[in-house]
């Protein structure tokens, strides 16, 4: 995990009882149609679900489980729990991407050809769309809820020592708490260029009962809906854990 920016935890039946009840409740929700609404994108063929699953901060939901297993076993013994949000339930269909009315068509080739990768909590904002800091998260978990070989998670191996390495120098000397007001677009963009010239580009295929754990910095992405692969009716989905630090100076520890 320190040296590639990720981890894969392999099989255990705990965690694929959770997916199945995760995925009996997350199903109906990314049907419903002023849901739609709010988490539709790219043409019909994302559906974004920030927040959807109705968890505590244990990822229990009503009826199941907590979450439990390996992964949760290290982010523990590695100081690195909290407590965990409503998890992201990401929704891809047959086709994506496709380009939607709101993107540009450099940002769509972006999507496209390059997974449209990023690291997470830095928001683009306004017309520019410059980047600050606004959700410093404590770590990516993702669970799969369905067996699916379409549109697997991409990640720069890597890449979270080069991110690291550039907002440090970037932000040294400055107060943590002004971390948040601070424009760190062309630091992120430039350090996202060596990434992709000096990282190796991975696919992280798993499956229910299987988690992956991505370091907070790590480059990442979804790759495109290619000829032949599958996925069930409702999708590909899988539910992300992403919660927040309680303090932002954690953020480049």
């Amino acid at each position: 995990m320190s040296d590639r920016g990720w981890r894969l935890f392999s099989f255990e039946q705990a965690v694929a009882d959770w997916a199945a009840q995760a995925r009996r409740i997350a199903v109906p929700l990314t049907r419903d149609e002023t849901l739609h609404r709010d988490w539709l994108r790219c043409g019909g063929t994302w559906f974004v679900g920030v927040n959807l699953l109705p968890n505590d901060e244990t990822a229990q939901l009503q009826g199941g489980p907590a979450l439990s297993g390996a992964a949760i076993d290290h982010l523990r013994d590695t100081g690195l729990m909290a407590p965990l949000d409503r998890a992201q339930v990401s929704v891809i269909y047959p086709g994506y991407p496709k380009k939607s009315s709101a993107e540009s068509d450099a940002a769509f080739r972006f999507r496209r050809d390059r997974d449209a990768a990023h690291v997470d909590g830095l928001l683009p904002e306004g017309p520019l769309k410059r980047r600050y800091l606004r959700e410093p998260h404590a770590f990516v978990l993702g669970l799969p809820l369905n067996d699916s070989t379409a549109s697997p998670m991409v990640i720069w191996e890597g890449s979270h020592e080069i991110m690291r390495a550039a907002f440090a120098a970037r932000l040294d000397g400055i107060d943590p708490q002004t971390w948040s007001g601070e424009d760190l677009t062309d630091t992120y963009h430039a350090a996202r260029k060596r990434c992709f010239e000096r990282c190796q580009r991975i696919e992280i295929r798993a499956r229910p009962g299987e988690a992956y754990l991505i370091h907070r910095l790590a480059l990442h992405g979804v790759a495109p809906w290619r000829e032949g692969e599958t996925a069930p009716p409702e999708g590909r989905m899988i539910a992300y854990f992403r919660p927040e630090l309680r303090d932002i100076a954690q953020w480049l520890a």
